[in-house]
C-alpha cells in the first residue's frame, strides 16, 4: 500500500482552480440573462409591484442585469487593453448609474431631489475607501508590498479631489440660491468644469501619457502547479467583443427600464422601514459598482494594483465627471430642485478620505495597513449613512 503524496500546493491555489470549475458552469450565464431580463421587463412594464415576490424578480433582475453588463463591459475592455479598458468600464458603470438616477427621481417623490447627490457621493467613498481599501489588504496580504506608478495616480487623486469639491461641496456655501444648491448658472459652470476635467484626465491617461496608467512591471511568483497564462488570459475573439458589445446595449436599456419599474416600490419599502434617504444613494452605488469591485480586488490578488487603482479612480471620476453634467442638463425636466451640497458629515468624511489617499499614494508602495485605514473610513460611512 503506497504512502499518501502530500498535496504541497496552497489553499489558495485549489480554492482558485474550484472557483475556475464553477466559473466555467456559469459562463453562459451573462448571454442568458439580457434576453431573460427583456422578458422581466415586457412583462412588468407599467404594473404596480407591490412589496411582494413580484418585486422580488425584478429586483432580481436588475441586479443580474448590473452584473451581466459589467461582465461584457469587460470582455471589450479585455480586447481593447489597457488603459482604454478600464475606461470603458467606468463609462458603462456610469451609463448604468445615471439611468437609475433619473428614473427614480423621475419615478419618486421630493426627498429624490438629494438622490443625484447622494449616489455621487457614495460612489465617491465606496471607490476611494471601499474599493481602494479592499485591493490594498487582499494585495498586502498576499504580496506584503504593492507598488504603483504615482504620476498616474496622483493625477486622478488631484483631479478628482477638484471636481468632488467643485459639485458637492461649494454649493453648500454660495448664496446665489437659498440652501445647498447651485442657480442655473453656477450648475452649467460646474457641469462643464467636470466635464473639462474629466475629459482632460482621459486624453492624459489614454493618449499623452499613458504609460503613467500601465501596470507596474512585477515578477511573477509562480506556485508548484500554476502556469504562466493564469496571470494573463487570452483577449476574446473579435466576434466574441462585438457580441458582447451588443449584449451590453441590451443590459444598458433593460437596467434602465427596470429602474423605472421598480422605482416606487423603492420608495416605499424605504418610507416603510423609516430608513434615511440616503440609503437610496448608497444602496444605488452599491449594485452598481459590486462588479466592478470584483474586477478591481481579482487584479490585485495578481499583483497589479495599477489595474486596481485605475478601475477604482476612474470610475469616481467619471461618476462625478459624467454624472453631475448629465444630471444638471437633465434637471431643466426633472421636477423639483437638484439639492448637491453636502452637509457637514459628509464634508468632514470626504476630506478625511482626500488627505488619507494622498499619503497612502505618495510613496508608491502599500501595504494592508493602508488598506486598513481605508476600510474603517468607508465602515464610517456606511454607519453614519445608516444612523445619522
Amino acid at each position: 500500500m503506497g504512502r499518501r503524496r502530500w498535496d504541497w500546493r496552497g489553499p489558495g491555489q485549489r480554492l482558485g482552480r474550484l472557483l475556475g470549475r464553477l466559473r466555467l458552469r456559469w459562463l453562459h450565464a451573462p448571454l442568458l440573462v439580457p434576453p431573460v431580463a427583456v422578458v422581466v421587463l415586457g412583462a412588468t412594464w407599467g404594473r404596480h409591484l407591490g412589496l411582494g415576490a413580484l418585486l422580488v424578480v425584478v429586483a432580481l433582475a436588475l441586479v443580474a442585469a448590473v452584473i451581466a453588463a459589467v461582465h461584457h463591459a469587460e470582455v471589450v475592455a479585455h480586447r481593447v487593453g489597457e488603459p482604454f479598458g478600464t475606461l470603458i468600464l467606468a463609462v458603462a458603470v456610469t451609463v448604468i448609474e445615471v439611468g437609475l438616477i433619473v428614473m427614480l427621481m423621475t419615478s419618486g417623490g421630493p426627498g429624490t431631489s438629494s438622490l443625484a447627490r447622494d449616489t455621487v457621493f457614495s460612489a465617491f467613498m465606496i471607490v476611494c475607501n471601499g474599493v481602494i481599501g479592499l485591493c490594498l489588504l487582499v494585495g498586502g496580504l498576499r504580496h506584503r508590498v504593492v507598488e504603483f506608478r504615482v504620476e498616474g495616480v496622483t493625477g486622478a487623486l488631484a483631479t478628482l479631489s477638484a471636481v468632488a469639491t467643485l459639485a458637492l461641496v461649494l454649493p453648500s456655501f454660495t448664496t446665489s440660491t437659498p440652501g445647498p444648491t447651485y442657480s442655473t448658472a453656477q450648475l452649467a459652470f460646474a457641469g462643464i468644469a467636470a466635464l473639462t476635467l474629466y475629459g482632460v484626465f482621459v486624453f492624459v491617461q489614454t493618449i499623452r501619457h499613458r504609460d503613467y496608467f500601465l501596470p507596474v512591471p512585477t515578477e511573477p511568483t509562480y506556485r508548484a502547479g500554476a502556469r504562466p497564462d493564469d496571470e494573463h488570459a487570452a483577449p476574446p475573439s473579435p466576434r466574441s467583443a462585438l457580441l458582447s458589445l451588443g449584449l451590453l446595449a441590451v443590459c444598458l436599456v433593460v437596467v434602465v427600464g427596470l429602474a423605472k419599474t421598480v422605482s416606487p416600490s423603492i420608495e416605499s419599502g424605504v418610507a416603510a422601514a423609516g430608513a434615511p434617504q440616503t440609503v437610496v444613494g448608497v444602496a444605488i452605488a452599491l449594485l452598481v459598482l459590486l462588479p466592478e469591485t470584483v474586477a478591481a480586488v481579482r487584479a490585485a490578488l495578481r499583483n497589479r494594483i495599477q489595474t486596481s487603482l485605475n478601475l477604482a479612480l476612474g470610475s469616481a471620476l467619471a461618476s462625478i465627471g459624467l454624472t453631475i453634467p448629465t444630471i444638471a442638463f437633465a434637471s431643466v425636466w426633472l421636477p423639483g430642485t437638484l439639492v448637491l451640497g453636502l452637509g457637514a458629515t459628509q464634508m468632514v468624511l470626504l476630506a478625511l478620505t482626500v488627505v488619507v489617499s494622498v499619503l497612502t499614494i505618495a510613496p508608491g508602495r502599500a501595504t494592508l495597513m493602508q488598506g486598513t485605514v481605508h476600510l474603517v473610513i468607508f465602515g464610517a460611512f456606511l454607519f453614519l449613512a445608516v444612523t445619522p
